[in-house]
């Protein structure tokens, strides 16, 4: 082909970039394996762009290693090790990763960020470090009658228009509930995760478009007067929640 002539293969690419960024990164991955044309056009930073949040940029440089974004050759290795490997920011406070069907937020708030009452009194509970844990500290449930631990986050730094779900990220056993069910960490709910932790899901809730004020999570006993013990907090964790629609459901409710 000439100089003056069109590079067909280049405009055919262009267009699959332009149609995959439509998709989601799930879709991206499947479709890869079509030709070798899609193959290209999924590793496009092009396409990856549109998947990564539009600050995620600022949320980096508020890492602990602001520094990491220059380790990646391609914004699609960005995104997986996002996905992968939470980084710690503002301070080790918080840590944030990306849910990896999605590419939406996931934050968590570490436990000294969280509001545990009594958690400064060492006869009830005690700060230890946790070889397995993604940041320093946890708090260690010694004994107490009365189990109540609370956290915030900004609306605004999730994701929005995304159902998110709520966690408490622990190890040990201990009787709980969240403000509109009851929980037991060592009952049915009690999930364990793929880092070895274990988890509960203490709520949903919808971040609205152009949300504002901040998502109050909470933990507290149901029966006044028992002594609990053993548990090892980590934080709580938000993270997109997939919401399925019932049968017969209006799809635009």
């Amino acid at each position: 082909m000439g100089s003056r002539g069109l590079d067909l293969s280049a405009l055919l690419e262009d267009c699959i970039e332009n149609v995959l960024s439509l998709t989601g990164p799930r879709d991206t991955c499947r479709l890869s394996v079509i030709s070798s044309l899609f193959r290209s056009a999924a590793k496009s930073d092009a396409v990856w762009q549109k998947y990564l949040p539009p600050d995620y940029g600022s949320i980096i440089a508020r890492s602990t290693d602001p520094s990491m974004f220059t380790r990646f050759s391609s914004l699609k290795d960005l995104y997986f090790s996002l996905c992968d490997n939470p980084i710690l920011i503002d301070d080790a406070k918080l840590s944030f990763s990306l849910d990896k069907s999605t590419g939406k937020k996931c934050y968590m708030l570490c436990a000294r960020n969280l509001v545990i009452i009594w958690g400064d009194t060492p006869e009830y509970w005690q700060w230890t470090s946790e070889a397995e844990c993604r940041f320093g500290e946890v708090a260690e449930l010694i004994s107490v009658c009365w189990l109540q631990i609370g956290g915030k986050i900004s609306a605004s730094l999730l994701s929005p228009a995304t159902f998110y779900s709520a966690y408490l990220v622990s190890m040990g056993l201990a009787g709980a509930e969240s403000p509109t069910r009851s929980v037991y960490l060592n009952g049915p709910y009690r999930r364990e995760r793929k880092d070895g932790w274990f988890e509960i899901e203490l709520g949903e809730f919808f971040n609205k478009e152009g949300e504002e004020g901040e998502i109050e999570m909470s933990v507290y006993e149901i029966k006044g007067g028992n002594w609990k013990g053993g548990l090892i907090v980590q934080g709580i964790e938000s993270r997109p929640k997939i919401k399925r629609k019932r049968v017969g459901e209006n799809p635009k409710e």
